[in-house]
């Protein structure tokens, strides 16, 4: 009998690497996944924070293809690694602060580390031709391929017949003529090919989940390390700039206000970090004071916090001020009147 032979398909939950799964496995390769965790997919997290999100899916879609489809799945944690990656990205960002280009080659190259060390045969993802402007285009995957150091151990099956053969097919252990030759931003084949596999439920195509290719979040991103001048950050700055409306009234300091009671119950939980302000005797957000503020900066933020509570309209509010890991104190505040909140504010 042949030697079934090893696959590990970079899984992200999506459609693309469930149908790449999905052939190998037709062909009788043994597969098992692997999942890069970098800390900028957490979608299901802020789905649980906000009422009107809680009706959105909060599984996580990689473990949920990995059921699906009855493989092993490996999550593996590139937190720290990654931050490199973002902040110094050889082949630059795409539209937003997404490093694309090496984004893929630095999880293919720990693919490949992954692989040879578990003893697996070759390497393979849901990538197609043309459908990302940035990583998957015809001249940039030999890049990712070349980079990476999987060279022709890296397979796309959903795009092969537009390839050039890789090792995989050339040695026999898969079957090029079944492989597909996919390619465009179009996903009608991707769904066409799920209809066939009998796959009803699958994560939106071309949806995806990090929050890099999304303009607001990486506007705040950028705010953040301007204001701290250093392009470092830690897991908790990429949760909060999903959180919240983000307003910097001073380049000193930025307020992080909650939308919602959910909003108000996550940002309690950074109280021991971070300058805490709410209104006491009138219904309405919590805020975070994320930098160095004054006396006369809070009694402004006091003002701009009042503003989007139920006490907008007094001609005075009490607003508590709690310094992290002191005793709270109040001050007398009048609400900023619409006209006085500046929209650069906004961040």
């Amino acid at each position: 009998m042949s030697q079934v032979r090893k696959a590990a398909v970079l899984v992200s939950g999506g459609l693309d690497s469930m149908l790449a799964v999905r052939v190998l496995q037709e062909q009788g390769v043994h597969v098992e996944g692997i999942n890069f965790y970098t800390g900028f997919c957490v979608e299901g997290h802020t789905h649980a924070i906000r009422k009107k999100d809680q009706k959105k899916d909060k599984r996580n879609n990689a473990l949920w293809v990995a059921e699906q489809l009855g493989i092993k799945l490996h999550i593996v944690d590139i937190v720290e690694e990654y931050k490199n990656v973002l902040i110094n990205p050889k082949h630059g960002y795409g539209a937003n602060m997404n490093p694309c280009l090496d984004c893929k080659i630095f999880m293919v190259k720990k693919a490949v580390e992954w692989m040879e060390k578990k003893g697996f045969d070759f390497i393979a993802t849901g990538e197609v031709v043309g459908q990302r402007p940035m990583s998957q285009r015809k001249d940039t995957m030999p890049v990712v391929s070349n980079e990476s150091g999987a060279n022709d151990l890296l397979l796309r099956p959903l795009c092969a017949k537009n390839l050039p053969p890789t090792l995989p097919e050339r040695e026999g252990w898969v079957d090029r003529e079944t492989l597909y030759d996919f390619s465009g931003r179009t996903r009608k084949p991707q769904m066409a090919l799920a209809k066939e596999f009998g796959f009803e439920d699958y994560a939106t195509p071309a949806g995806g989940c990090c929050f890099l290719t999304d303009e607001s979040y990486s506007v705040k991103l950028v705010d953040l390390w301007k204001a701290r001048g250093s392009r470092d950050y830690e897991m908790d700055d990429i949760m909060l700039l999903k959180v919240g409306r983000h307003l910097r009234p001073r380049e000193n300091f930025k307020m992080i206000i909650s939308r919602e009671e959910g909003e108000n119950n996550f940002l309690q939980g950074y109280k021991n970090r971070y300058i805490t302000m709410r209104v006491s005797d009138h219904p309405g957000p919590l805020v975070l004071i994320d930098g160095v503020a004054n006396e006369e900066e809070l009694a402004l933020a006091g003002r701009i916090l009042a503003r989007f509570g139920k006490g907008k309209r007094a001609e005075e509010v009490t607003v508590e001020i709690t310094p992290p890991g002191e005793e709270g104190y109040e001050i007398q505040v009048a609400p900023m009147p619409p006209s006085q909140i500046e929209q650069n504010w906004y961040i």
